[in-house]
């Protein structure tokens, strides 16, 4: 007999980076003294605050909340949104510019459904975010590298060059997974002129804006005339709200493309989780002062790792933010190597930079990920420890 044939674009997609770093645990016994560190998945382990959860808990009792909703999510959420992402960005943002989506990764894969087909290519800055790299490859979407250099920033005009008629969009996340960095309105403006005038889409990605460590608006794409045609806006409720298991994102962009992103969201999912939505709606409302105060703490946190990682002989921190600390290592041998040894020989869990470039990319090889967020600063004055002990 013959099998059914799998899609060899599927095939051909790297395994899902997470999942292969936690299969290096398997059979492996941590000493007493030396347990587990684990700083490898960007995702808070602690439950939404308590009032969050008694408010999810009174909307397990409504009806409504346990049938299908409207394709494009809540009225009420959508408005509450567009609403304050217009003042905090100073532009206009209409309810239904606005997408409720089933998480962020929702949200890209709609945009790019939206944007491109097989054969047509999108820039990405390296390092990348590796589910935004999976799903170009799944789709038969050439991602075409555009490689940040030790400062990780995107240079609008290498990426010019990188354009030809294929190109649909460039994406972009700020603050960055995986280096932390926070991109200068100025590296967004030049980025929007660049997609405004190719007729590209500019995908920005926040997913970390609430632990931006600079006050006001990180850009003011939104004032720009006519951003609708040009801007695809990402956002998640995961971790600021710590609902990562309710599956709750939003994506903003202009009415031409929203009926096409319907579409996409119809298909998938017909509606995202109810319960998560009236979750974002509550927070959103009432929980302002308890997220500055996880802003606050992250920013400690943020500190602690760059006091740390600064006195290790022989590293060098390249990036640090959001949930993030980026740092080349001084071995002479590949970082995938390397965070497997740190396994076996420190007990402590970290994801090589080669899981966020493409493959034979020597910048990945010397370089590791962070992800600070779930440690305290004992936790990373332990890892600090671990890591001069390699």
């Amino acid at each position: 007999m013959t099998d059914a044939p799998i899609n060899p674009a599927l095939a051909a997609t790297f395994a899902p980076p997470v999942m292969a770093a936690r299969r290096w645990l398997e059979g492996v016994t941590f000493p007493p003294e030396r347990p587990l560190v684990n700083l490898s998945q960007a995702a808070p382990v602690d439950p939404p605050p308590a009032p969050l959860r008694e408010a999810m808990g009174e909307a397990i009792g409504d009806p409504s909340a346990h049938i299908y909703g409207p394709v494009l999510g809540q009225p009420d959420l959508r408005a509450e949104i567009a609403a304050r992402w217009s003042r905090a960005y100073g532009g206009e943002i209409e309810a239904a510019q606005v997408a409720v989506t089933s998480g962020c990764n929702q949200a890209f894969c709609a945009a790019i459904a939206t944007l491109a087909q097989a054969g047509d290519n999108v820039i990405v800055p390296t390092p990348y975010y590796f589910n935004h790299a999976m799903w170009l490859h799944m789709m038969g979407i050439e991602l075409r590298p555009l490689p940040c250099g030790d400062d990780l920033l995107p240079d609008p005009s290498r990426a010019a060059a990188l354009m030809d008629d294929r190109t649909r969009a460039i994406v972009l996340v700020t603050p960055n997974n995986p280096t932390g960095k926070e991109y200068p309105d100025g590296v967004l403006d030049a980025f929007f002129e660049l997609c405004q005038s190719g007729g590209l889409g500019l995908i920005v990605d926040e997913t970390y804006r609430d632990f931006d460590s600079r006050s006001g608006a990180p850009h003011n794409l939104f004032a720009c005339p006519d951003w609708q045609g040009t801007l695809i806006h990402l956002y998640s409720f995961s971790k600021v709200f710590r609902l990562t298991g309710h599956r709750i994102g939003a994506l903003i962009t202009g009415a031409r493309r929203m009926a096409e992103v319907e579409k996409v969201l119809d298909t998938m999912t017909i509606c995202p989780n109810q319960i998560g939505q009236r979750a974002a709606l509550f927070g959103l409302q009432h929980l302002g002062d308890w997220v500055a105060g996880e802003r606050a703490e992250n920013l400690r946190r943020r500190k602690a790792l760059e006091e740390v990682t600064d006195a290790l002989e022989g590293w060098e921190r390249l990036g640090s933010g959001a949930y993030f600390g980026y740092l080349r290592h001084p071995f002479d041998e590949p970082s995938d190597t390397l965070a497997q040894r740190l396994v076996l020989e420190q007990s402590l869990l970290i994801l090589p930079g080669t899981m966020f470039v493409p493959e034979g990319d020597p910048f990945g090889g010397r370089t590791v990920r962070i992800a600070f967020a779930n440690a305290d600063a004992d936790g990373l004055a332990e890892m600090g420890r671990r890591l001069a002990a390699l």
